[in-house]
């Protein structure tokens, strides 16, 4: 199909909108990429997330990563160092106002904290605590260090912490927009991702490979898998473009184990035949599961149940790595103990189904070959509309419904798709809006949900729906009616 894309950003261009990120706030003076280059070749391997993951996808190891972060730089550091023993990669999850580039008020979070004498924000505020404590950080811990957050406009957050030692950033135009914000244009989060893309590249120009994770769950709550994938592979593809050479893909559990493994298995065969058709071939991919993204069981027993759920089917499809929950999910931020328990538990299975035969059945085949045509069908769309560039198809389809998220707050999303389970408790499409699948693909969704109405008694309609939503943390997977 050729390369169907916004060229790569011109260093004229970059180089000017670099200038201008970095004197909107005053951390960025102290970013000098030359620096970060040499101090990004000088991390041991064992700090490097690129060589972390390629040895694991070698090895076929599953890595566990957890999510944590707090205001002040003295106590972060300590629960990084807390969570190192029982972790393979370490996160840096980002507080909400550093999301939102309101680091003015990050700044009053820090200084409350202070006087607290505890954590007020939701997150760690990087920015705010510049290259300087973020180098602070990389040199305190024995492990490489991603940054997790959520952030439309991620170019300056992107500068301090990779020039800092930072070997990884998460998110993407796509993925940290739909899920995150409201008002914000697709126009505008996708150009300002692909700002932090060509950041990546240019130091892959200059020897030091990052690695860059599109946030996969999107809202984490019902997503059909091709939803996702879509998503996965058009950031991707503009990732590449920009010069990225090491991604990692990753999907949100749904919960139904063959479908969880089928798409999961997907995931890495459709984003490899996309990147590929567009020539492209040097790229190292691996993949992330992330654990149940929805409401949790207040149960720290029920929780740590679905967790442990999660765990199965992400070794069950050889996953290069986790994202890994906790049983306190649903009483607000976890403590450094709870990290650790939900990191035991996630150890405890992967080493046990790691020992066993990989799932491979006729049902997870099915489900496979379904996501697959799923794909293919708004992929096929998406290159139409753009007329051969994916990033102007992408916000194209948003527009007209042909790619749509569930349960999103964004303006730019249509919100018509309405996925529920079926009698199994597989996702399957409810209402597809105006997304584009074949006729046969939506025949098998509405007899699936059909099979369930039949079982429960009851019409399908959005109260099904509902019942869904809120099964998990009522300790079911089915909103099925009370007895």
């Amino acid at each position: 199909m050729g390369k169907p894309f916004t060229p790569r950003l011109s260093d004229d261009v970059f180089l000017a909108e670099r200038a201008e990120v970095l004197q909107s706030f005053p951390a960025g003076a102290a970013v000098d990429f030359e620096v970060g280059v040499e101090r990004q070749k000088a991390l041991p391997l064992s700090k490097k997330f690129s060589h972390v993951l390629a040895e694991a996808h070698a090895n076929q190891q599953t890595l566990l990563q957890p999510r944590a972060g707090v205001a002040l730089l003295e106590e972060h550091t300590a629960l990084m160092q807390g969570l190192t023993p029982h972790c393979d990669v370490l996160p840096t999850t980002i507080d909400a106002y550093t999301r939102l580039n309101r680091y003015g008020d990050a700044q009053a979070g820090i200084d409350k904290s202070k006087a607290a004498g505890t954590s007020l924000l939701n997150g760690f505020p990087a920015v705010n605590h510049g290259v300087e404590g973020c180098v602070r950080l990389v040199d305190a811990v024995e492990k490489p260090i991603q940054v997790r957050h959520g952030t439309p406009d991620a170019r300056l957050l992107g500068e301090v912490t990779l020039s800092a030692g930072f070997s990884s950033y998460e998110g993407g135009g796509i993925s940290y927009n739909i899920p995150y914000a409201k008002k914000v244009t697709l126009e505008d989060s996708i150009r300002h991702w692909r700002y932090c893309d060509r950041l990546v590249g240019h130091y892959e120009d200059h020897g030091v490979r990052i690695n860059r994770e599109p946030f996969g769950p999107l809202t984490g709550t019902l997503v059909p898998p091709f939803i996702s994938h879509v998503v996965a592979i058009v950031e991707g593809l503009l990732a590449l473009e920009q010069g990225v050479k090491c991604l990692t893909l990753g999907y949100g559990q749904a919960g139904n184990l063959v479908q969880d493994v089928a798409a999961m298995r997907s995931l890495r065969s459709l984003a490899d035949h996309y990147f590929k058709s567009a020539g492209f071939e040097d790229y190292a991919l691996s993949t992330v599961f992330h654990q149940w993204m929805g409401g949790f069981p207040e149960d720290e027993a029920q929780a740590t149940a679905v967790i442990c759920l999660g765990a199965m089917a992400a070794k069950k499809a050889r996953v290069t790595k986790i994202i890994v929950k906790t049983p306190h999910e649903a009483s607000g931020v976890p403590t450094l103990a709870a990290n650790i328990a939900g990191l035991k538990a996630t150890r405890q299975m992967v080493n046990m189904i790691g020992d066993q035969n990989a799932a491979d059945t006729s049902d997870i085949a099915q489900e496979a070959a379904l996501i697959e045509a799923e794909v293919h069908a708004v992929m096929r769309q998406i290159f139409q509309l753009g007329q051969g560039d994916v990033a102007r198809g992408v916000v194209a389809a948003f527009k007209q419904g042909v790619m749509d998220v569930p349960f999103a707050p964004a303006l730019a999303n249509a919100g018509k798709l309405t996925p529920v389970r079926d009698n199994f408790g597989a996702v399957r499409i409810f209402d597809v809006g105006n997304v584009p699948l074949p006729d046969d693909v939506l025949t098998f969704h509405r007899d699936k949900i059909s099979e369930r109405s039949v079982a429960e008694g009851r019409e399908a309609s959005f109260d099904m729906v509902v019942d869904d939503v809120r099964a998990i943390s009522a300790s079911k997977l089915i909103g099925r009616p009370a007895a």
